[in-house]
């Protein structure tokens, strides 16, 4: 996607609505090494009670006693929100499994967009929340 193309977020309260409404976050990307952004996201969110997955095809072992599956595919059950932390053009298998799966929200994480994949998300009644952290959007729309 070019970079002057516009990326379609929902608004500031339907994203408090996914913040507040979410229990089950899959954390695609997730690392065991402390200071990435995926390893510090997952910690938060285990901190505030929500139950979290990992999904990492190399991760071989629970990373903050999270367990950990090698694709979203193999996740049981459905996630209230698939956050991602990978590279853009990697993305559009994650919205077709998330799609297949029922699962309720796609998170990208900032830097990551992929909007033709989220278009057709939205389309499916996906909720779709591009280029953003999730820390940094609960820090700023649920400590108001």
């Amino acid at each position: 996607m070019s970079e002057e193309q516009s990326i379609t977020n929902p608004t500031d309260d339907a994203v408090r609505a996914v913040l507040a409404s979410m229990k089950r976050i899959a954390v695609v990307g997730i690392s065991a090494k402390e200071d990435r952004a995926s390893h510090g996201i997952a910690r938060f969110l285990v901190g505030q009670g929500f139950e979290v997955v990992g999904v990492n095809p190399v991760l071989k072992e629970p990373v903050l006693d999270i367990q950990i599956y090698g694709s979203l595919e193999e996740v049981p059950g459905t996630v209230d929100v698939v956050d991602v932390f990978r590279r853009s053009e990697t993305v559009p298998p994650i919205f077709t499994a998330a799609a297949e799966r029922g699962d309720r929200c796609v998170w990208l994480q900032e830097g990551v967009q992929h909007e033709e994949s989220a278009a057709a998300a939205r389309t499916a009644g996906i909720e779709v929340i591009q280029d953003r952290c999730l820390y940094k959007e609960w820090l700023r729309l649920m400590n108001g």
